[in-house]
């Protein structure tokens, strides 16, 4: 994150839109459309469906405003990167709800009860923003 912010806000807010609007796009499209199950023994109300849908709109909240924003990068590289991006914050999101089944608990922490604990906020930038450095797109 400090690499990051390093760079400037801009990048710091595309990086939390790739989070944001990959969760929120899985959470919507799984629920609406969502019939075949990811990886029912890890997380089994994830979907193939809500998957896809993550990844759409990831390429199309983070790439729009990547692009409206003018930040710097071929916007071809920039989607291809978003797809790459957007898979890897739905594993991060998949291990550690391997790691809270394998230890038998439902949330990671107390400080938000109800929504998997604080590590289910960032579980996907864990794996999103080293990627981010290793893709060079910041």
């Amino acid at each position: 994150m400090a690499l990051t912010r390093d760079a400037g806000l801009y990048y710091v807010l595309f990086a939390l839109l790739i989070v944001w609007s990959t969760d929120t796009g899985a959470y919507f499209i799984g629920r609406q459309f969502g019939k075949h199950k990811l990886a029912p023994h890890v997380s089994p109300n994830k979907t193939v469906e809500g998957f896809i849908g993550g990844i759409v709109s990831a390429i199309i909240i983070a790439g729009g405003f990547f692009y409206l924003m003018n930040l710097s990068g071929n916007i071809g590289l920039v989607i291809l990167a978003l797809i790459v991006l957007s898979i890897f914050g739905q594993l991060g999101d998949l291990v550690e709800s391997a790691l809270k089944r394998f230890y038998g608990v439902k949330d990671s922490g107390k400080i938000l009860p109800g929504h998997g604990g604080i590590l289910d906020r960032f579980d996907s930038l864990l794996f999103v923003l080293p990627l981010l450095h290793i893709l060079q797109i910041i």
